[in-house]
């Protein structure tokens, strides 16, 4: 089997997997749309391709996913170069997100960490400081969860070994949960 092959093979195995996270997935979706719904926002973090990922998805959710609406809030905490040099120069890489959600978050509001491993410090400080101003946190990771399993009020722990995959499977997740919450969406 050649390299194109055996990725897809990769993928296929992983998209099988994840589908036992069906009803996982849903009640994710569930607690976009209730925050949405009630005129709470979400916000986004996440390293390198789950920052690509944290803005691509609050794009879907200010922007539109598949139908024509109204905006509604969402914030990527990874876009402000200015708060993230500032921050990690004055308090520590650790901080740049948990900073930012105690700045910007309030008690209804959901933030959505992504972390493959489940362990980065940044992302596990913005859970502590979600938790700390009352909001719901969902995670996505790969396998296990890592420290984020037990932090979040759903950690979305993608069955796979490799970043390349779970990744893959993140934003799939992440297309799904703005579809759900887009459907009760008002034009």
């Amino acid at each position: 089997m050649n390299i194109v092959e055996t990725r897809l093979a990769e993928h296929e195995a992983v998209l099988q997997a994840t589908k036992a996270m069906a009803a996982d997935i849903a009640r994710a979706g569930a607690i976009i749309q209730q925050a949405l719904s009630s005129g709470h926002k979400i916000l986004f973090c996440g390293n390198g391709g789950s920052a690509a990922d944290a803005q691509h998805l609050a794009a879907e959710i200010v922007g539109r996913f598949q139908k024509e609406r109204r905006p509604y809030p969402a914030i990527a905490l990874t876009v402000d170069t200015s708060i993230l040099t500032a921050v990690a120069n004055d308090y520590g890489y650790d901080t740049v997100f948990s900073r930012q959600v105690l700045a910007l978050g309030n008690a209804g509001d959901v933030l959505v960490g992504i972390s493959t491993s489940g362990n980065s410090a940044n992302v596990v400080a913005a859970i502590a400081a979600a938790r700390q101003k009352g909001m719901q946190v969902i995670g996505m990771t790969a396998i296990g969860g890592g420290k984020m399993k037990d932090r979040c009020d759903l950690c979305l722990a993608v069955p796979a070994k490799t970043t390349a995959r779970a990744q893959e499977m993140h934003i799939l997740i992440g297309h799904i949960l703005c579809e759900i919450a887009e459907e009760t969406m008002e034009p």
